[in-house]
């Protein structure tokens, strides 16, 4: 059997196959048919032991495909409620598919079906054909066409190959970082420790000079990556699993009230963020990590979202449209 490293699928394709697993079947699918059928769990599915590891990371792609507005329900089994081993996951058609109001030309269209041809062509791979016997042989009816694409597209950040090869390698680095909220990007060198995703983003977690933990968003490294010659060794612990409760922990910290417009996208995707509440007075409660990130985000569905609190998340939403206003005057 070969080493489970050899098996690695990136992180979006697992997301990816996991989405389209859901799509294709009307009643759901079990964890248990999920993590042994699924591209990405698959490959580390061990059927006669402990797959905690393997639940961990489920769940944490459950909360990374909600927070991207994917509707995700839970089901229980009508004859066994409250038995968390027989909940069902699935993503209702009518729920993610285009809107009504949403049309295409026929040069639109036809280009459309002539990319559907391709993949459909192309991309329903052994490891599909085999995890599609799977799921039939479990009595799961699956649409073929669907459960079979295997995208080929990168949608990672171009520094995360380059970070990627110096956690292999141990080595130190430097790149130029730009801050959110500040126009001028800084030099960091840093021990890489790991790369992670958190509410959809990549991160990459550190040590500084000083031996502080630090976490970078890969997005706003402005720099190539320069190695500094120097090696290091790595601390003990899973490195992505203390990131991950790190930046858990501010996330939990940081809550904002915000109102949006009622049948906008600013609801369908605000709703669905992994902890969002619905206050007494009708505001949404979201959680976030940082108030610039967080700011982008919600400056980006202009009139549909107005922020009510804290004051400083307020602030940096008004500035960022008063900004684009003043751009396009």
């Amino acid at each position: 059997m070969p080493p489970r490293s050899a098996n690695r699928v990136p992180v979006e394709e697992r997301l990816f196959s996991l989405v389209l697993a859901l799509l294709a079947t009307e009643n759901g699918l079990t964890k248990n048919e999920i993590l042994s059928t699924v591209q990405g769990y698959r490959q580390d599915y061990d059927h006669s032991g402990d797959n905690a590891n393997l639940e961990r990371k489920f769940e944490r792609d459950k909360d990374d495909i909600r927070e991207l507005g994917v509707p995700l329900e839970t089901v229980q089994a009508p004859g066994d409620p409250g038995n968390n081993q027989n909940l069902r996951y699935r993503i209702p058609r009518g729920a993610y598919e285009l809107p009504v109001d949403v049309s295409f030309s026929s040069d639109e269209t036809t280009l459309l079906n002539l990319a559907a041809m391709v993949w459909r062509e192309g991309s329903l791979s052994a490891e599909s054909r085999r995890a599609l016997l799977k799921l039939r042989s479990l009595g799961v009816s699956a649409d073929e066409p669907v459960i079979g694409y295997a995208p080929r597209v990168r949608v990672r950040d171009a520094a995360f190959e380059p970070l990627s090869s110096a956690l292999e390698k141990r080595a130190w680095i430097r790149f130029s970082y730009l801050k959110p909220g500040e126009s001028q990007a800084r030099v960091r060198t840093v021990r890489p420790l790991s790369l992670f995703q958190h509410q959809g983003r990549w991160h990459l977690y550190a040590l500084d000079d000083e031996g502080v933990s630090k976490t970078f968003l890969l997005r706003r490294i402005v720099s190539g990556i320069a190695t500094t010659g120097k090696t290091f060794e790595v601390p003990e612990g899973d490195q992505s699993s203390l990131a991950l409760a790190e930046l858990e922990q501010v996330w939990n910290s940081h809550t904002a009230f915000v109102e949006v417009t009622p049948g906008t996208d600013a609801e369908t995707r605000l709703s669905k963020r992994r902890g969002t509440t619905v206050a007494a007075t009708g505001e949404l409660e979201l959680h976030y990590a940082d108030v610039n990130i967080f700011a982008d985000e919600l400056a980006g569905f202009g009139p549909e979202v107005l922020v009510i609190a804290p004051p400083e998340l307020r602030a940096a939403v008004i500035a960022r449209l008063e900004r684009t206003a003043a751009d396009h005057a």
